[in-house]
């Protein structure tokens, strides 16, 4: 029985007619992904690794981006279905809290089981520039990949936002709190 490293590898790189007969299908790869996530249990990690308690968190509930991370190592391809998938993931959890803004993000990669990359961010609000969100073309596949930015004035944290269908609704929300945290 093939890994799901390899099968996820197959998915990305294999071509043609007889390759597809051998090769999951876009929903079994979807699968994979969200199979990935659930065993995460990214909420719970994100606490633990920016060592917050959930009653510190209480100014507008958990914000949760995720969608496919794409960058020059990343594997990409266009499944049958015309979707954007890619060999890695990024999953995002920030958090509001009086004062300031948490972040933790989560990539992994589903063709390498052991590569990944964890990160944590403070960021107070004062010193918060802007949200933005930005829309690019791959240039591998030629398919949109949407993201979210968080800029303060020495750096841009960025996440993927693609696999998150209410993120526009979401973000809007966060540039009001931004808004009446800058004014008070």
């Amino acid at each position: 029985m093939a890994s799901d490293n390899m099968k996820a590898f197959d998915y990305l790189t294999k071509e043609g007619c007889i390759a597809r007969l051998f090769v999951i299908s876009d929903e079994t790869y979807d699968q994979m992904v969200t199979q990935r996530l659930n065993s995460l249990d990214l909420q719970k990690k994100a606490l633990a690794k920016t060592g917050l308690d959930e009653d510190q968190l209480k100014e507008i509930p958990p914000v949760y981006f995720h969608g496919w991370h794409i960058d020059k190592d990343s594997i990409e391809r266009v499944g049958n279905d015309g979707k954007l998938r890619g060999s890695r993931y990024d999953a995002t959890v920030l958090y509001f809290s009086d004062t300031q803004l948490f972040m933790y993000q989560y990539v992994f990669d589903l063709t390498d089981g052991s590569w990944k990359k964890e990160e944590t961010e403070e960021f107070f609000y004062k010193d918060v520039v802007s949200f933005s969100t930005t829309t690019q073309t791959s240039k591998k596949t030629r398919k949109d990949v949407s993201a979210f930015s968080l800029k303060v004035s020495a750096s841009t944290f960025s996440c993927s936002i693609s696999g998150s269908p209410d993120a526009e609704k979401i973000i809007a929300g966060m540039k009001q709190k931004l808004r009446e945290k800058k004014n008070t």
